[in-house]
């Protein structure tokens, strides 16, 4: 099985580089530092900036209330966010009028009431790529009533989820808007509870990525769109572990809800397996909003069956 391995491009400016020597926390375009993220952040206002984020273990937070602000690593995988949160949701609270995270590790997020987020995304549409996302409650969450565009790009989510801290569950990714969400070239996997993905949006992509839950402990489907969703979910690489808490699909629609039509939405040219060891029989596809789906070709090893509806 072909595994998708997050690409990690770096590019550095001179000056930028100069300018992260003297400080951790730069603004690209006047080359300002700082000595905390939130002070590089509350700086923006409602302008536009880029954040340059030197090499680093932070154990700190910020929450951006405007403007349009890209974080992005000064060398992907090296600024690492670990255990600090804001407002009591994650690493990042964002509420601007647009953010991009580029290259940054956020790790060991956990609040009271089991949201511990790396980004938590509240306003403005979101740019997630080269990140990873590590041994926390949640990777990201959020979202807003709009048509909020959010995308993830080869990025890493990892022993991520619960459902064991609060009443309610927490998911590697959990996300809600009336605009769309895209989910391409990146790795989930060794979740600790609820949903890798779970998306309450009407439209989304999620392709090219890969789903290991090989290693995995009481988790839930690879992919729900609990009120339904139109799109596509393609060229996907799926593994079902033996240690689900629900094991019965690897991509549910509707489960809970048929607020967002779901006819058309293709699930095409994925491939599933179920890991060595596990002998129940899931179905691939789960629908529950008992309209006409595109499930075109996919492969499926033995003992997944194709399509269900309930």
């Amino acid at each position: 099985m072909r595994h998708i391995i997050p690409f990690i491009a770096v590019a550095l400016a001179a000056p930028a580089a100069a300018q992260t020597a003297r400080a951790p926390f730069t603004i690209a375009e006047t080359g300002e530092g700082f000595a905390t993220i939130n002070d590089a952040v509350q700086s923006v206002r409602m302008g536009t900036a880029t954040i340059l984020i030197a090499p680093g273990i932070y154990h700190q937070c910020t929450v951006q209330a405007g403007g349009v602000i890209t974080f992005k690593a000064v060398q992907p995988g090296t600024a690492i966010f670990d255990g600090t949160t804001c407002e009591g949701k994650a690493a990042f609270v964002l509420r601007g009028q647009g953010s991009t995270v580029d290259g940054l590790v956020f790790r060991n997020m956990r609040v009271p009431d089991g949201n511990g987020a790396g980004v938590r995304t509240e306003m403005g549409n979101l740019t997630v790529t080269n990140a990873m996302f590590l041994d926390s409650q949640e990777g990201i969450l959020g979202g807003e009533p709009t048509g909020q565009k959010i995308v993830i790009d080869h990025s890493t989510f990892a022993g991520l989820g619960q459902c064991d801290e609060t009443p309610d569950c927490a998911h590697s990714i959990y996300l809600a808007n009336e605009g769309s969400v895209t989910i391409t070239h990146s790795r989930f996997e060794r979740g600790t509870g609820g949903h890798y993905v779970k998306l309450r949006v009407p439209n989304v992509m999620i392709a090219d990525n890969s789903f290991d839950d090989s290693n995995g402990r009481k988790t839930n489907y690879m992919i729900d769109l609990p009120e339904g969703a139109t799109g596509v979910i393609a060229r996907n690489t799926f593994v079902q572990g033996r240690q689900k808490e629900n094991w019965t699909g690897f991509v549910v629609v509707a489960a809970e809800a048929r607020k967002y039509a779901s006819a058309g939405l293709r699930v095409e040219n994925n491939v599933a397996n179920l890991a060595p060891g596990e002998t129940r029989s899931p179905a691939f596809v789960a629908d529950y909003s008992h309209e006409r789906l595109a499930v075109g070709a996919n492969r499926l090893g033995a003992g997944i069956r194709m399509f269900e509806t309930r």
